[in-house]
């Protein structure tokens, strides 16, 4: 077994983060670890975000009807979009569709736009149809660790209208578990708190393998303890709420 020391900042850092209107973005001190998925005028994203994009992709033969519109942003980028659009469309189109500086998913490096490849793409609201290649896209994303994050009849929940274009890689089998609960990560990072870290996490089942996910308070201000089996695989992630949550591949296979 293993005591690993998480500290208060750890609680802002990692693939389920939730940011959102009431949830800022705290950037991180080092600089962040990105990868270009285009290389005319280039589409960055975090590299391990970047690699399973890359799989899924190709694994669809993506690229010849789907193009990256947009990835990781800067504050700064984030900001200057946020006044075009202001100024462009007003305030009500603005709120709607265009996250405040400092409460944008594109700042973490985990978001991505996604467009139908053609002539003339919108920058802020892309075409991507429930069909054709789009829909496959759609499909098989949740089994590489993206989630379409604002879908329709949640906005009164995520607080952003639907946006079938723009995904975000929360890792596996994270994204397959919401899939499968039909939850947005609000709702996600909220429910496993009914699965609580040693005592009763959710089982889940990918691979042949048993998966357990469970969260963990953090404590305010103070370091927070955690013991893992570092003989398996396993994970943690902030949830840039109050906690950590707590990814274990397990000894044994499902029959």
């Amino acid at each position: 077994m293993k005591a690993l020391r998480l500290s208060p900042d750890q609680v802002h850092v990692g693939s389920l983060i939730l940011v959102n209107g009431d949830y800022d973005y705290r950037e991180p001190s080092s600089s962040l670890a990105l990868h270009p998925l285009t290389y005319v005028a280039p589409v960055l994203l975090r590299r391990r975000a970047a690699v399973l994009f890359t799989g899924l992709m190709d694994e669809i033969g993506g690229w010849e009807g789907i193009v990256p519109v947009s990835g990781y942003r800067s504050l700064a980028e984030q900001t200057d979009i946020w006044n075009d659009s202001l100024a462009e469309h007003g305030k009500d189109f603005t709120s709607a569709y265009v996250a405040r500086p400092g409460h944008s998913e594109h700042q973490t490096g985990l978001a991505l736009d996604l467009g139908l490849k053609k002539e003339n793409i919108d920058f802020l609201c892309p075409d991507f149809p429930d069909s054709g290649i789009c829909r496959s896209f759609q499909k098989r994303a949740p089994e590489y660790g993206f989630i379409k994050r604002y879908p329709p009849g949640k906005e009164g929940i995520t607080g952003i209208s639907y946006e079938p274009w723009h995904f975000r890689y929360v890792g596996t089998p994270h994204g397959e578990i919401m899939e499968k609960e039909g939850l947005t990560l609000e709702e996600y990072v909220f429910f496993l708190r009914n699965f609580p870290h040693g005592k009763h996490p959710y089982l889940f089942a990918a691979g042949g393998r048993w998966i357990t996910v469970s969260w963990l308070a953090a404590r305010r201000d103070e370091v927070t303890w955690l013991t893992v089996d570092d003989r398996l695989p396993y994970s943690v992630s902030g949830d840039n709420v109050d906690g950590f949550i707590i990814t274990e591949w397990r000894d044994g296979y499902v029959a």
